[in-house]
């Protein structure tokens, strides 16, 4: 009697996705692109400070059963390095997202698109300055190219429109933002060996308290948060998707292909932006969000697939 042919091993689809970087990455940027509309619309709901504190105060208590055991035992890894710890904490969650909603009320969301798809050249300049990490020919190609994709969507194809862009403060603010973010990204590589949950409950904690007082003063200045279904919708889709799965997301992408290759997924925020404004609000796709999008996904191609080899997994 023959034997029975062996069972093939059961997929495990949390472990296969932990090594895909580049579906990790464009999750991140189609929970930010959400973020960044919605944060344009609720500014008289949420206040920023207010809503940053509870975000990460929200992603904390929603990860902490999950994290407990790894905190514990990187307890003694997190200490060691807790400067690091700290400033990762403060220029990655606690200064990066208030500000950055705190800008959404003084400019438009083609404003911030456009300056968020100068990420990737902030994460090489960092990635410069601090450790003298260049960027490959492959990689400065694939951003150019990507970041040319980026302006054909949001100027719909006429390049002359960047002449009367007008910017303002908010503008400014969320620039800010932007370089506080770029410096997390080209420190993420440094961080010390943890495990993933331990890093992200550990920094969102730190965060929330860092923007704890910043709330209370908030609150003193008369700043109301509204109680409805829309404040209540926003709360959720914030906590579980671009800060949750997103920062997993990012920090799992960065440690499997560096912060390098990994900012040029910047450039799909816009491009998931413009497709749910299609999909959502009605827009008619046109000729130029085809060729920005074919320009968006052969640069992050280009400059994800060369250079560096993986920084380091764990």
């Amino acid at each position: 009697m023959s034997n029975p042919a062996p069972t093939p091993p059961v997929r495990d689809p949390i472990r296969w996705l932990n090594n895909q970087p580049y579906l990790l990455l464009s999750l991140t940027s189609l929970f930010w692109a959400g973020n960044i509309v919605l944060a344009r619309h609720v500014g008289d709901h949420l206040p920023p400070i207010t809503l940053t504190t509870i975000r990460w105060f929200g992603v904390f208590l929603i990860l902490l059963p999950f994290a407990w055991p790894h905190l514990k035992r990187d307890w003694p890894v997190l200490r060691a390095h807790l400067p690091l710890m700290l400033l990762l904490s403060a220029i990655g969650f606690a200064f990066n997202n208030a500000i950055s909603y705190w800008a959404m009320q003084y400019t438009q969301a083609l404003n911030a698109l456009l300056i968020q798809s100068s990420g990737p050249l902030f994460v090489a300049l960092w990635s410069l300055i601090l450790f003298g990490v260049r960027l490959t020919g492959a990689q400065l190609a694939g951003i150019a190219i990507s970041l040319a994709g980026v302006l054909t969507i949001l100027l719909r194809g006429d390049f002359g429109a960047l002449a009367g862009i007008a910017f303002n403060k908010g503008d400014v603010m969320f620039g800010a933002s932007l370089v506080s973010f770029a410096l997390y990204s080209a420190l993420m590589p440094r961080r010390p060996v943890t495990h993933q949950l331990s890093l992200i409950s550990f920094t969102t904690f730190c965060g929330a308290l860092m923007l704890l007082p910043f709330a209370v003063w908030e609150y003193s200045t008369l700043a109301v948060l509204k109680f409805d279904f829309l404040t209540l919708a926003t709360l959720a889709y914030v906590l579980i998707f671009p800060s949750t799965l997103a920062y997993l997301f990012f920090n799992r992408g960065i440690a499997l292909i560096g912060p390098n290759r990994a900012a040029p997924f910047f450039h799909l925020v816009p491009v998931f932006g413009s497709a749910m404004a299609i999909l959502l609000l009605g827009e008619q796709p046109r000729l130029f969000h085809l060729f920005g999008y074919a320009l968006v996904l052969a640069g992050v191609v280009i400059a994800s697939r060369q250079g560096s080899a993986k920084v380091r997994i764990d």
